[in-house]
Order: structure tokens, then sequence, then C-alpha cells
């Protein structure tokens, strides 16, 4: 990781450079991504998570859609940390359940923007907008077994 930057993006800078990353991206619900991003700025924030947890949670998911490269990450004027959190929680492909949540709680800040991706994925209220029943069905037994690994309690 690159050193801390002298002027590091702000909260709105991050905020603006996620929603644009995934700009006309939807949820399985048709929904706008950016309307998961600020569920999970905000839980991470309601859970006591600090600015560099939530510059995080804003961009908790920009690599592993690859609408911000890992390269972009590298450079982007951010904490260490951020980054570090960041990179935990972006999913690799192919990679086991197991080895994510592994290298999740081995990074000081990732559990707490997991859980709050976690409560957001899982809301029951999220996932009934799901026409699908078998989608609905399998995303809430992945979110339950994650929470699992992960050591948090089931919603």
């Amino acid at each position: 990781m690159t050193e801390t930057p002298d002027k590091p993006m702000t909260l709105a800078e991050v905020e603006a450079t996620a929603r644009a990353a995934h700009e006309g991206q939807t949820d399985k619900a048709g929904r706008p991504y950016a309307e998961h991003l600020q569920a999970v700025a905000e839980g991470v924030r309601n859970r006591g998570g600090d600015e560099e947890q939530i510059a995080a949670a804003w961009l908790h998911d920009s690599v592993e859609d690859d609408a911000l490269s890992e390269q972009w990450l590298e450079e982007a004027p951010l904490s260490p940390r951020t980054k570090n959190i960041v990179l935990a929680v972006t999913k690799r492909p192919g990679e086991a359940p197991e080895e994510y949540a592994a290298r999740i709680l081995a990074t000081p800040g990732a559990l707490l923007v997991k859980e709050a991706d976690l409560a957001h994925n899982g809301d029951p209220a999220r996932l009934a907008r799901l026409t699908d029943e078998a989608t609905r069905t399998r995303l809430t037994e992945k979110y339950a077994h994650m929470r699992a690994l992960l050591g948090l309690p089931q919603q």
C-alpha cells in the first residue's frame, strides 16, 4: 500500500466517486445501486465506525464489481487502512466463503463494514422486493452462512 496521502479524499469526495463509479448499476431488485452503498455507509456510521470505515463502506463493492480498478484504489488518496478494508471485503472469483471470512476477520475494521453490508443485503424488506423466490431463498441462506462464519448474530 502507498503511504497516507497529504490530502486524503473527503467523505463527500469518496461518496461522489462511488456514486459515479456505480452509475447505472442496479441491485437484483432493479433499484439504483447507490442506495445500497448509502445504506452500508450509514450502517457503518450508526455502528460507531470511523471515517476510514465509512469511506471503505462507500467503496466496498467498487473493485469487486469492476466499477473501479484495484490500481485506482492503490493510487487513490485514501489511508492504507481504508484501502485494506476495501480489499478485505472484496470477494475474489471462486473464493471459498471460509477464506473470504478469514480475510475479513484478519483485517482491522473490515468486520464492521461487512456487518453493515450483510445487514442491508439481508434486510427482509429488501429481500421481499425480489420477485424470484429461488433467488430470495438462495440469498437469505448465503447471508446467514456468511454471518455465521464471521461470528455475527443472525438477523
